[in-house]
C-alpha cells in the first residue's frame, strides 16, 4: 500500500484519542481489521471491546482542530505518515509490543527499511568522546548502514555529522516534527531531512516534555539492530536506551575508556552486563554482518554464523542479478530494487554484505559503485 492511498484522517483520528494507547490500538485493529473499521464501528461494539467513556467520545467525534494541523502538515511533499498496515512501516519494529501505532516522517521513509546502528551518549562528552562518536559514525555509515541517533546536544549530535559525512544517518525526535529539539540543532536537523530523515510517533504541536524522551529512545533502539553507547555517566539516558535494546533483543556496544573518566562508568557498567566492548567499527560489523535480516534464499550466511564470500563465482542468482544490475555505474537503492524486484530491505542487506566482501562500495550522495575488478 502507498501512503497517500491510506486514509490519514482515520489513522489520526484514532491517535489522538485518549486511552488508546499503543498495545490497545493494535488490539482494535486486529478486532475490526482497519482503522477506519474502528472509527466506523459504533459505540455499542466500542463498549464491548472495552474501551473507555473519554476514548469511545474521541472516535465518535474526532478533534477537528487537531486533524486539521495533522493533515495541513502532511501537505508538504518531504512530510510522510508511516501507518502500522504501510509496507514501508519497518518490520523489525512492527514484531515489538507496543510499537507505535503510526510514524511522522520529514525526508525519505524508504530509510526505515534500511539496516540501522545507533550511536547515543553523554550530552556533555569529551572532545575524544566527540571523535569517537564522528568516526564510529562515519565509518559504519561508509559500510551501509543508517546510523540512527536522537539529535540530542553531544554524541547525537556528533554521531550525526559523521554519519553525513559517510552516508545516510536518521534522527528520532522527542517533539513533533513541526520543531527541532534543542533550537541549535535546526541546521542539522535541515540537513539530516535532505540526507537522511527525522523521524517521530508525536504528531505535530507536540512540545519537548521529559515524559516524551523514553520513549524516543526506545523507538531508537527499536528501529537499530544494535546500539553503540560511546560515553555514559551512570544516571544517563543512554543506559536507558541501551537497556531497552537489551529487552528488545538487539545488540548492545560499548566503547571502554579510563577509569578516572565519570562519563566512562555508564560504558563500564554496561560492559560487566554483558555488553560488547568495541575498539574499532570492524568489531560492530563483525557481529552485526550475521544478524541482518536476510531472505533464506539469499544463502548468505553459513549454517556457523559466518557470512559467505560472494563473487563472481557465487552461486547465488540474486547477488548476481543484483551486482548486473548495478553495473559499472554508481546507483541508488530505490533505482536497483525497480531494476531487480526484489524488495527494499533485502536489497539493502545485500549491498552491505557486498561491501563487507569489498564488492561494492558506497558513494557520495547514498549511491552504490562496483569496486573496479568486479
Amino acid at each position: 500500500m502507498e501512503g497517500s492511498r491510506i486514509d490519514p484522517s482515520s489513522w489520526l483520528a484514532l491517535l489522538h484519542a485518549p486511552d488508546i494507547g499503543p498495545v490497545t490500538a493494535a488490539g482494535l485493529l486486529e478486532r475490526f481489521g482497519s482503522a477506519q473499521a474502528v472509527l466506523s464501528a459504533g459505540r455499542k461494539a466500542w463498549s464491548e471491546a472495552g474501551l473507555s467513556s473519554a476514548a469511545q467520545q474521541a472516535l465518535a467525534q474526532p478533534d477537528a482542530a487537531r486533524l486539521a494541523t495533522d493533515l495541513a502538515w502532511l501537505e508538504s511533499p518531504d512530510h510522510h505518515l508511516i501507518v502500522r498496515d504501510d509496507p514501508r512501516y519497518p518490520q523489525r519494529l512492527r514484531l515489538l509490543e507496543g510499537a507505535p501505532l503510526v510514524l511522522f516522517v520529514v525526508g525519505d521513509p524508504e530509510l526505515l527499511a534500511l539496516p540501522q546502528l545507533a550511536i547515543v551518549g553523554s550530552r556533555n562528552p569529551t572532545p575524544g568522546g566527540l571523535d569517537n562518536a564522528k568516526a564510529f559514525a562515519e565509518s559504519l555509515a561508509r559500510a551501509g548502514f543508517v546510523i540512527t541517533s536522537g539529535l540530542a546536544l553531544g554524541i547525537d549530535a556528533a554521531a550525526h555529522q559523521g554519519a553525513l559525512a559517510g552516508g545516510l544517518t536518521l534522527a528520532v525526535c522527542g517533539t513533533g516534527l513541526d520543531r527541532v529539539y534543542p533550537a541549535k540543532h535546526r541546521d542539522l536537523a535541515h540537513a539530516i531531512a535532505r540526507q537522511g530523515a527525522l523521524v517521530s510517533e508525536f504528531p505535530p504541536g507536540i512540545p519537548p516534555v521529559a515524559a516524551n524522551f523514553p520513549r524516543r529512545n526506545r523507538l531508537i533502539s527499536g528501529l537499530s539492530l544494535g546500539v553503540l553507547v560511546v560515553e555514559a555517566a551512570l544516571q544517563s539516558g543512554s543506559l536507558i536506551t541501551a537497556r531497552l535494546a537489551t529487552s528488545q533483543g538487539r545488540e548492545v556496544f560499548a566503547i571502554p575508556g579510563s577509569i578516572h573518566n565519570p562519563l566512562a562508568r555508564g560504558c563500564h557498567r554496561l560492559l560487566r552486563e554483558g555488553a560488547k566492548l568495541v575498539e574499532s567499527a570492524q568489531d560492530i560489523l563483525e557481529e552485526i554482518a550475521p544478524l541482518l535480516d536476510l531472505p533464506l534464499s539469499c544463502n548468505a550466511v553459513t549454517d556457523s554464523g559466518g557470512v559467505k564470500p560472494v563473487g563472481d563465482d557465487s552461486p547465488d542468482p540474486e547477488y548476481r542479478q543484483l551486482l548486473d544490475a548495478l553495473g559499472h555505474e554508481t546507483a541508488r537503492i530505490d533505482q536497483l530494487v525497480e531494476r531487480t524486484g526484489l524488495a527494499a530491505e533485502a536489497v539493502a542487506s545485500m549491498l552491505l554484505i557486498l561491501e563487507l566482501r569489498g564488492l561494492v562500495s558506497l558513494a557520495p550522495g547514498g549511491q552504490y559503485q562496483r569496486i573496479v575488478g568486479h
